[in-house]
């Protein structure tokens, strides 16, 4: 089963250590959410793994393909943003064909929440359209393990729920490592949790344990 590893991250913000030595794995069929405060480094360690943010020191691999820039991470690993992506001015159907090859456009074509907004512009779309365009690129991509910043910020709770639908879907054939400040639904749909705090990442047992550690009130 293919895995990703990531190992040994250390992330300095001027005097501020944000990440110390931080481990991370994640198999195909596996996702993961990664919780923690604001500010506590959740989006800047997506970035280091995926290789557009530069770290101290940093060690990932995809089974025995180590990654130390985006090149690297072609086609095996991709990342969702905060900010939207898309050109505006383009249709949704064109944009498919520029961002993914003929098996994937296939696939993503099928899909019941992208066909209504294929003849359609970006600029057009409803902030959780896009949202879920530029999650459904990102997930129908040949990567196989997917980084996903914020999937849910700004959509209203119909296309949250479309969202959650593409991850246990995807998940059959990709590995997925999320955050997102709604972390009810991390942790309703993480197969394991992480919590990221004063640059230690840690697993989580169970949701008490994070009451125990001050992250959710009781």
């Amino acid at each position: 089963m293919s895995k990703l590893h990531v190992d040994s991250v250390r992330k300095f913000y001027g005097n501020n250590l944000i990440l110390s030595d931080v481990f991370l794995s994640c198999a195909k069929g596996e996702i993961k959410g990664l919780v923690g405060r604001n500010g506590s480094g959740k989006s800047t360690l997506l970035k280091i793994i995926f290789g557009v943010e530069r770290a101290e020191y940093s060690f990932v691999k995809v089974d025995t393909k180590v990654i130390k820039t985006v090149t690297d991470a072609k086609n095996l690993i991709n990342y969702l943003p905060q900010e939207n992506f898309l050109p505006n001015r383009i249709k949704i159907k064109k944009l498919i064909r520029l961002f993914l090859e003929k098996p994937q456009q296939r696939e993503i074509l099928k899909n019941e929440h992208i066909q209504p907004l294929l003849d359609k512009t970006n600029e057009v779309l409803s902030g959780g359209e896009k949202r879920i365009v530029e999650i459904a690129l990102i997930l129908y991509s040949k990567a196989q393990f997917i980084l996903l910043d914020e999937p849910f910020n700004g959509v209203s709770p119909i296309v949250r729920n479309q969202i959650m639908d593409f991850l246990r879907e995807m998940k059959k054939k990709k590995g997925i490592v999320l955050t997102d400040h709604d972390y009810r639904n991390v942790i309703k749909i993480s197969d394991n949790i992480l919590f990221l705090e004063d640059g230690y990442l840690q697993e989580i047992q169970s949701p008490e344990q994070l009451t125990e550690l001050g992250y959710l009130r009781s």
